[in-house]
C-alpha cells in the first residue's frame, strides 16, 4: 500500500526545517572560520553545537508520554519547537556580524535544541503512521526533506548571501520555518496506523515512566541487541572523520569559498538527494540489511578518492567527481540505515526507542570531528596531515563491513526462532 502523498509531503516539510541549521553549520561555518584563520582543532570542536542531537534521548520519554489530544499528540510538541526555531533564526539576523560570533554560536545551539526536540516528535509521528512496507518511502521523505533543508541553509542561501547578506540569510531561514509552522498548524494528525493492535500506554494518571522505561529495557536486552547498537554507532565513524576535514583541506589546497559552496554545498547536496532517493528504492526492493551492506561498500570508493586527492594533488574535476560520488553513496547509505533502524523499533514507544537509536548514531560519529582535527593539526596535535587521517577513515569504514556477519547471524537466528515457534 502506498503512503498517501499528503502525509509524505508533511514529513518532507517537517524534516526540511530541521535541515536548515545543519546546512549552515556544516557547510558555511567551517569555511568562514577557516578563512579567518581559525585552527583545525577549533573547527573540529564545533561539533559541540550538536550536543542537543546527541542528548535528545534524555527528554524523548517526555515527548512520547505527554501531548494534547485536542491539538495532536505529536503536533503539540512540533508547533512550539517550530516557533522557537523561527524566533532563533530571526534573532541571528541581528547578531550576524563577525564581532558577535559567540552570540551567533549560542543561537545556532538553540536552533539545534529546537530542531532536535522537534525531531523526536516527528520521528514518533513517522513511526506511528508508517507500515513496514512503507519504511523505504517514508525514510526517503525524511532524508530528502532534511537534505533539501541543508541544501537551502548551506548552499542556496549562502550563495544568495552575497546579495542579501548574513542578516538576510537568517531572515530567509526564519520565514521558511514560519511557513512550515503554518503548514503543520493546518495539518490534521491522524490516529497511528499500528497502535490499534498494540497495548496502549497506561492512562496519564498512572506512573508513566516505569512503563516507558520497562519497554525500552526489554528492547535493549533482546538477544543480539549489543551487535545492533554497535552496528548503528560505527557505520558513519570513518566517513565522518573524512568529512570534517574535507572542506578545510579544500581551503588549504586553494579552492575558493565560492567553489566549495557550489561544488560541496549545492552540487554535492543534490547528489546526496539523488542517493537518498536511490536508497529508498533499494530499501523497498531488497532486504534492509543487504541494502545497508551494498551501500556501505560503495561508500568506501569516494573515501579512497579523497585520499588520492591528498596524496596525488587536487584538480577541479577530481574534487567534483569525489564529492559527487561520496554524497551519492553516503546519501543512499543514510536512507537505508534509517529505514533499518525504524524496522527495529518498538512502536509502542516509537519516539523514545527511535530517538535512542538516532542519538546513538550521533554519539557514534561525535568523536570523529575532534579526533580528526587533532590528528591532522600540526600546531595542537601530532600533525598527521590530511592524507593519513583520510586513510584512517577508509580503514574504519572497511572495518565496519565486518559487522554485517554477526548482524546476519542474528537475523537468521530470529527467523529460525519464529519458524519453530
Amino acid at each position: 500500500m502506498r503512503l498517501p502523498s499528503s502525509r509524505l509531503a508533511l514529513l518532507g516539510v517537517l524534516y526540511f526545517v530541521q535541515g536548515l541549521p545543519f546546512g549552515f553549520q556544516s557547510t558555511a561555518l567551517p569555511v568562514y572560520l577557516r578563512s579567518q584563520g581559525v585552527s583545525l582543532t577549533t573547527i573540529g570542536l564545533l561539533g559541540a553545537l550538536w550536543l542537543p542531537w546527541a542528548l535528545k534521548a534524555l527528554w524523548a520519554p517526555l515527548v512520547d508520554r505527554y501531548g494534547s489530544a485536542r491539538v495532536g499528540r505529536r503536533k503539540s510538541w512540533i508547533l512550539p519547537m517550530q516557533a522557537g526555531l523561527t524566533a532563533s533564526c530571526a534573532a541571528a539576523a541581528f547578531v550576524s556580524s563577525k564581532d558577535a560570533l559567540p552570540v551567533l554560536l549560542g543561537l545556532i545551539f538553540l536552533m539545534n535544541l529546537f530542531a532536535a526536540t522537534q525531531d523526536i516528535a516527528v520521528d514518533g509521528f513517522a513511526v506511528d503512521m508508517l507500515r513496514p512496507s512503507e519504511l523505504g518511502l517514508g525514510n526517503t521523505a525524511q532524508v530528502v526533506g532534511y537534505k533539501l533543508g541543508a541544501l537551502t541553509g548551506g548552499g542556496l542561501l549562502v550563495w544568495a548571501s552575497a546579495r542579501i547578506g548574513w542578516s538576510g540569510l537568517f531572515l530567509a531561514m526564519a520565514l521558511l520555518c514560519l511557513g512550515a509552522f503554518v503548514v503543520t498548524l493546518l495539518a490534521r494528525e491522524s490516529p497511528p496506523e499500528a497502535r490499534a493492535a498494540q497495548a496502549p500506554l497506561p492512562p496519564r494518571s498512572e506512573p508513566a515512566w516505569g512503563e516507558v522505561f520497562q519497554r525500552l529495557k526489554q528492547a535493549l536486552t533482546l538477544p543480539g541487541a549489543g551487535w545492533l547498537l554497535l552496528f548503528i554507532a560505527t557505520y558513519k565513524l570513518g566517513e565522518s572523520m573524512s568529512d570534517v576535514l574535507f572542506k578545510p583541506f579544500l581551503v588549504d589546497a586553494g579552492i575558493t569559498a565560492a567553489q566549495i559552496g557550489l561544488w560541496v554545498g549545492t552540487w554535492g547536496t543534490g547528489a546526496s538527494i539523488v542517493g537518498s532517493l536511490a536508497g529508498g528504492l533499494l530499501a523497498s526492493r531488497m532486504p534492509l540489511l543487504g541494502a545497508v551492506g551494498l551501500t556501505a561498500t560503495l561508500r568506501v570508493v569516494p573515501l579512497v578518492g579523497r585520499w588520492l586527492l591528498a596524496t596525488g594533488g587536487v584538480t577541479d574535476s577530481g574534487v567534483i567527481a569525489v564529492t559527487m560520488a561520496e554524497e551519492l553513496f553516503g546519501g543512499a547509505l543514510t536512507t537505508v540505515m534509517f529505514a533499518f533502524m525504524m524496522s527495529r523499533v518498538d512502536r509502542r514507544i516509537g519516539a523514545t526507542h527511535y530517538t535512542l537509536l538516532a542519538s546513538l548514531e550521533v554519539w557514534g560519529k561525535a568523536p570523529a570531528g575532534p579526533l580528526a582535527g587533532w590528528l591532522a593539526d600540526p600546531r595542537h596535535g601530532p600533525g598527521l596531515g590530511y592524507a593519513n587521517v583520510f586513510l584512517l577513515g577508509i580503514v574504519l569504514s572497511v572495518g565496519f563491513l565486518a559487522l554485517l556477519v554477526p548482524m546476519r547471524r542474528q537475523q537468521h537466528a530470529a527467523r529460525s526462532a519464529l519458524n519453530t515457534a
